[in-house]
């Protein structure tokens, strides 16, 4: 509990969807700590056209781990077919063989009602009192307890826990996104290592400029498998919360530059120079493309914008260096001098990087939609 909590201002706001991002994340906060605010948020919430869906989705939920439930303690419970008494179950749960209502050593009868009738289980109750029904009903005469053990219960809704990880664990490996989970991070690694294999194993001495001239389009083929429906199947349950948008999109575009940067700068710096910059000259570029890939985004979704960037740096860099007639390696190399090399190409490529900042915080807006069809 602290000492602030929310207006009616902020929680109606919040319920209507039209509070901006950096106060809904702060409201949340707030509210993993403040029972009351939460209580008023969740009214709110159930107040808006949004309710009855809510509620729905509530009542189905509640009802498949209803199911679940209840499908355990059949299996927990079940009796045998024989007319052997069960011995795994209480004295007063055991099926009865005479013609007599069984008594306890207090006097009590032991009378059967609803399931247990049919099966031949019988359960306790005082003479002439009517038994309180437990609260997920009675099953086989066995009362069923509201959180057995291992629940939900059930093999298929097991399956959806993320197996021995807590719960930080599991938000580390969500913000990280699906390409630093995925085959991206195998691909950078096959880039990075191949290079060094091919220049040291091989004896390339020109593996540096084709690194080089691969290592801008990492991080943006990085971006495009990070945040949509294509690549992230919980991708729609990520849409649709308060965090979704601009703020899950650079928290998985910095998990792929802190692989991709330092990753393949080393490995550049472990090939011959061989007269091609050096191994730090594609970070601007690296990151200017990146920045215009998110702020493309905005307009045209997050995989046309990467194809065009990521596109467009392999078709001025490659295309000529592949038609060049004195060979496409020394070539690549005087192309890449001219883009990467000395401080005009370098204050160019850090102007493009602001510019593509700026638009991309005024395009901000436009990231709650993106990828969302």
């Amino acid at each position: 509990m602290t000492g602030w909590h929310a207006s009616d201002h902020l929680v109606t706001r919040y319920a209507d969807g039209c509070l901006p991002e950096a106060d809904a994340w702060s409201l949340e906060k707030h509210l993993e700590s403040c029972a009351g605010c939460a209580l008023r948020v969740s009214r709110a919430v159930r107040a808006t056209a949004a309710g009855p869906a809510l509620a729905g989705i509530r009542e189905a939920v509640l009802a498949e781990v209803h199911e679940a439930v209840l499908a355990d303690a059949r299996e927990t419970a079940r009796p045998d077919t024989g007319t052997a008494a069960r011995t795994d179950l209480p004295e007063t749960a055991r099926p009865h063989t005479g013609t007599a209502a069984p008594t306890d050593s207090h006097g009590t009868t032991q009378t059967h009602t609803g399931a247990a009738a049919r099966t031949g289980v019988y359960k306790a109750a005082p003479a002439g009192a009517v038994p309180a029904a437990p609260a997920c009903g009675p099953v086989l005469g066995v009362p069923v307890p509201a959180r057995p053990a291992g629940f939900p219960g059930r093999a298929g809704l097991r399956t959806l826990r993320w197996p021995s990880a807590g719960p930080r664990t599991v938000r580390v490996l969500w913000a990280l996104g699906p390409a630093v989970r995925g085959a991206w991070l195998p691909a950078v690694l096959l880039v990075a290592v191949g290079a060094v294999a091919l220049a040291h194993g091989a004896g390339f001495a020109h593996a540096r400029p084709w690194l080089l001239a691969l290592a801008p389009v990492v991080p943006v083929a990085g971006v495009a498998l990070s945040y949509g429906p294509h690549a992230d199947p919980m991708h729609e349950i990520t849409a649709a919360t308060p965090s979704a948008g601009l703020r899950v999109v650079l928290m998985r575009t910095a998990a792929v530059l802190a692989v991709s940067l330092p990753l393949l700068t080393l490995a550049g710096a472990l090939l011959p120079s061989t007269g091609a910059p050096n191994a730090a000259a594609w970070l601007l570029p690296g990151l200017a493309l990146t920045l215009a890939s998110l702020a493309l985004a905005g307009y045209v979704g997050l995989r046309a914008a990467t194809a065009v960037t990521g596109g467009g740096w392999l078709c001025a860099v490659l295309g000529p260096v592949l038609a060049a007639p004195g060979g496409p390696t020394a070539e690549l190399g005087l192309r890449l001098s001219s883009y990467l090399g000395g401080a005009p190409a370098q204050g160019g490529w850090a102007a493009a990087a602001l510019l593509s900042a700026a638009l991309l915080a005024a395009r901000r807006p436009a990231f709650h939609f993106l990828e969302k069809s």
